[in-house]
């Protein structure tokens, strides 16, 4: 498809709009003269061509929809299923309609065959070289009929192309619109012609630069040889806080894997961001990027010119592509296997070339993450995709707001906790005080729960529980340790996840190899005082309060999810605890990974797949199904009031408003009512830029890989923030600035380890509770800092890196750091 539907609603606007003119009847192939993925496909036996008004000047639509027969569409809709309510109609437009933006990139043109065959026909500009569209249109519809259509759809180029109206243009000004191609092939041929050539050879094919900076609109298809990687300047070598040295130059590109199909080419400025200049800078002026098929799920970016390759990279998630329409651009990340990692912009010459290379890749990794063909998915949820890796910080911030808001965060970030416990990895001296401490049972940190009714932590450690009490000048305490975590029968184990219950007077445990059951911890005794069988054939994946803050009170129950199940747990119940008349239960493999609930309620689940349902009520079907990016989500958690879902993948953050904007459920969260298949939440992707990706990966040897991120909540407190990290890093997003398309709307603060979990504390956005490997600490929200390169380096970087000076050892500890000693 020519015009990728997220972007084309901003431009376009809804798609009901006016039909110019109507072929009212005729069939769509999609012909590929040169694939070996073979010859000719009928798309839509029976079909109607239209050109289409938008709602936006001088833009419209070619659309190829598909005819049904009475009662057709609905029995269709009925046999796909679905456990959400949807109009068939609805389902049947998603499913069978094409679109494309009329611009002479297509080559739009009509042929007379003999016969009195007519026939229309368009470039594939998503497909292979030489694919095309061919709508043959009926026997009873006339020449005239065929004839004004073209004149139609060359007016419409016209208007595209000059932004004025088509009485301006003569007859000549339209000649330019009659593209001279080759014959266009037939449909369905008795013998597909022999191949011979295929992009699987050892040709490639790249679009011609027409000079240095004029960047051709239209792709022509020139057999280009394969240039080896050209050799790079000897790099500089600086080393990292491993001691490890990492490549400072522009890295050579990988070879070229042989392709299958090819999904994008297009031609680009080539940007490099410098660690040292903290800039990007052009490295060429013009380079073609293209996309390919390379294997079984497996597809290919490659950058280069005429004089070298420059980029090659397999498409994962961990390119931690951005695009950014406003300026024409999409950024990605490189990681290579000596550890080094880059980041790189190609700026294109204008949107229509960007959306065809943004569709090209967000298929390839669409399809990479979920081994599904593109072409099986509804437009919206494309859609939704794409628009989810669309840069929304576009605005800039008010410079004299943005900058209080960092004074504020940093100020008296050096003195304000001096007197807090605290590890030698953050003081400025050498106390000859100092200590070594050298855990003996060789566990670490994982996990933490906040207390909502008191003011405790607890931070599992192997069969161990901390418990730290918070302090009034907002410091963590010791105040006991939990020294044996073992079932009734004496069986120690180490927590699998656990969940305070019952005014945070009891723990819920989870074994890991025992998932049908869970325990109950009475933490004033501090021992396991309950086990209880869920049910026999339906195991636990995860489990949350029944409303977000029955925590506080006495409420018995609570709910749990399998993996394709969801159901409420009712300790009272004799025999097994799971609520018969409150499960529901799926027949699909539906993966659920992840629940949430609101302060109402309302329920929300996350799947490994990367959907969301949204629930009222237990035992029903979602009101609202959020479609998948794509990375499984591990981690959820909605606002208080229902109106924010926030998922947790590897590498991003998803962030969803569930509140409805219009219709006849207007300001209707999706939990309550089903959104119109039309108007579908659309996500803010939340992650690191790129440049960033590439400096943590520089200065730490490791990619993105986010722990379950949370807001910070409280009775009658407005979620303001979100906490998260990856590797050592804390990251807090402002959800404010994320919300006004603010730039970099995140803090950051480096610690010497890697951080195992992490929460707000109850109540506020101010304080952040950090477990590291062997230690425990609250961090003030002004300690952390904007994404600077020194920021990033940190106190620790700057030690073990910057200087080349050895880091110290995390095993050293002031004798006063008793949160670190207590296990």
């Amino acid at each position: 498809m020519f015009a990728l539907k997220g972007i084309s609603r901003l431009i376009f606007g809804s798609n009901n709009q006016e039909s110019m003119i109507e072929l009212p009847q005729g069939q769509l192939y999609l012909v590929r003269p040169f694939s070996p993925k073979g010859y000719s496909e009928l798309l839509f036996k029976d079909a109607s061509a239209r050109i289409r008004r938008t709602a936006q000047e001088f833009q419209y639509q070619l659309v190829v929809q598909r005819v049904y027969e009475e009662g057709e569409a609905e029995l269709l809709a009925e046999e796909e299923g679905d456990d959400l309510e949807a109009d068939a109609d609805i389902l049947a437009a998603e499913r069978d309609e094409k679109t494309f933006l009329l611009d002479e990139a297509l080559r739009f043109r009509v042929e007379n065959r003999e016969g009195s065959e007519r026939v229309l026909c368009w470039r594939d500009l998503s497909g292979d070289a030489g694919d095309v569209f061919e709508f043959v249109c009926d026997g009873g519809i006339s020449p005239a009929q065929v004839k004004q259509f073209e004149l139609i759809a060359k007016q419409c180029q016209y208007e595209r192309k000059y932004r004025k109206p088509h009485a301006t243009a003569s007859k000549e000004d339209l000649l330019q619109f009659e593209f001279d191609e080759q014959p266009i092939p037939p449909a369905s041929p008795i013998h597909s012609p022999v191949l011979t050539r295929s992009i699987e050879s050892s040709e490639m094919f790249s679009p011609k630069a027409k000079g240095k900076k004029d960047v051709v609109s239209d792709l022509e298809v020139t057999p280009t040889k394969k240039f080896p990687p050209t050799p790079t300047k000897t790099p500089t070598k600086t080393p990292t806080t491993k001691g490890k040295e990492r490549n400072m130059g522009t890295p050579s590109a990988v070879a070229h894997p042989e392709a299958r199909e090819m999904l994008a080419a297009e031609v680009a400025e080539l940007h490099f961001f410098e660690f040292q200049s903290g800039a990007f800078v052009l490295k060429d002026e013009s380079v073609t990027a293209t996309v390919t098929e390379i294997g079984n799920w497996k597809y290919w970016l490659q950058v280069g010119s005429a004089d070298r390759d420059w980029i090659g990279v397999p498409v994962t998630e961990d390119l931690n592509p951005v695009f950014n329409f406003e300026f024409l651009s999409f950024i990605f990340n490189q990681f290579h296997e000596d550890g080094s990692a880059y980041s790189w912009l190609l700026r294109f010459k204008d949107q229509a070339t960007l959306e065809r290379f943004q569709e090209g890749l967000m298929q390839a990794l669409w399809e990479q993450l979920n081994q599904i063909k593109w072409s099986k998915i509804k437009d919206k949820e494309r859609d939704y995709v794409t628009d989810a890796f669309n840069d929304l910080t576009m605005e800039d911030a008010d410079q004299e707001e943005e900058e209080e808001h960092y004074e504020d965060a940093e100020e008296g970030s050096e003195d304000e906790d001096d007197d807090r416990p605290r590890s030698e990895h953050y003081d400025s001296d050498e106390d000859e005080d100092d200590v070594d401490y050298k855990p003996k049972d060789g566990e670490t940190n994982k996990q933490i729960a906040v207390g909502y009714k008191h003011d405790r932590s607890f931070v599992v450690r192997g069969s161990k529980i901390g418990v730290f009490k918070h302090t009034p000048n907002n410091n963590l305490e010791f105040s006991t340790n939990i020294s044996k975590v073992e079932t009734a029968d004496g069986k120690l184990f180490s927590p699998k996840k656990v969940m305070l219950h019952n005014e945070d007077r009891n723990l819920i445990l989870q074994k890991d190899d025992d998932p049908n059951k869970l325990y109950r911890m009475d933490l004033e005794y501090g021992k396991v005082v309950d086990e209880w069988n869920v049910h026999e054939d339906i195991p636990v994946v995860t489990f949350a309060p029944e409303n977000k803050f029955a925590q506080m009170t006495h409420e018995p129950t609570f709910l749990g999810i399998s993996k394709n199940a969801l159901y409420r747990i009712d300790p009272r119940l004799s025999g097994t605890k799971l609520v018969d008349a409150q499960l529901k239960q799926y027949a699909s493999k539906n993966e659920f990974s992840a629940i949430s609930t609101t302060e109402k309620g309302h329920i929300a689940v996350a799947s490994n797949k990367g959907d969301i349902r949204l629930f009222d009520r237990l035992g029903i079907n979602a009101k609202t199904h959020i479609p998948a990016l794509g990375e499984p989500i591990i981690g959820l958690d909605v606002s208080a009031d229902g109106r924010w879902v926030l998922g947790t993948c590897r590498t991003y953050l998803l962030l969803i408003d569930a509140q409805q904007k219009s219709g006849k459920n207007e300001g209707k969260l999706g939990f309550e009512k089903s959104f119109a298949a039309d108007q579908k939440p659309q996500p803010r992707r939340l992650a690191l830029s790129p440049e960033h990706v590439a400096q943590f990966h520089h200065e730490t040897g490791k990619g993105v890989s986010f722990t379950p991120a949370k807001f910070n909540t409280g009775e009658g407190v407005e979620e303001s923030s979100i906490i998260t990290a990856t590797g050592p890093y804390i990251i807090e997003w402002n959800l404010k600035k994320v919300l006004t398309g603010k730039k970099t709307p995140y803090l950051i603060k480096r610690y010497s380890d890697d951080v195992k979990a992490d929460d707000f504390k109850f109540g506020t956005d101010k304080n952040v509770i950090v477990a590291l490997p062997h230690e425990v600490n609250m961090v003030s929200h002004t300690r952390l800092k904007r994404p600077t390169r020194e920021s990033i380096a940190g106190d620790f970087g700057r030690r073990g890196s910057r200087f080349g000076t050895p880091a110290k050892s995390p095993s050293k500890l002031s004798r006063s750091a008793i949160v670190e000693e207590a296990f």
